[in-house]
């Protein structure tokens, strides 16, 4: 029933910032933990960044892999059904895809296994 549609990748260049945007079809998204996935060609997809369900998120429930953790910020807009992911001091080791889903659990990990309804995914590429 629902349905995750990816957007806002694109081309920067090492040091600059992206938003990327994850829109939720139905009003029941903001009860759900949502995840940031990215995978590089050649590399298995690993979770980044998942924010729990609102409007509680952003008190310590949030989590991030270290090599993104300082860099980017997970968020959530209740109104617009959609969970952002800013990226800042973006580097080239950060160019992939990037998929959200929504996690089966209330409070979410980054275990790609606890995730479904998955988006088709938006590109990032970082380069010079």
């Amino acid at each position: 029933q629902l349905q995750l549609v990816e957007s806002g990748g694109g081309l920067v260049q090492p040091g600059g910032s992206l938003r990327l945007s994850c829109a939720g079809s139905i009003a029941t998204f903001n009860g759900y933990s949502i995840g940031w996935f990215r995978q590089a060609p050649g590399k298995e997809r690993e979770g980044i960044s998942c924010i729990g369900p609102g409007p509680s998120s952003g008190g310590g429930s949030d989590k991030y892999i270290d090599s993104v953790k300082g860099r980017f910020t997970i968020s959530r807009d209740m109104a617009k059904k959609t969970v952002y992911l800013q990226m800042n001091v973006l580097k080239p080791e950060d160019t992939a895809v990037y998929f959200c889903a929504r996690s089966t659990k209330i409070w979410c990990e980054l275990d790609r296994q606890e995730y479904t309804d998955w988006g088709q995914g938006t590109q990032v590429t970082v380069s010079s």
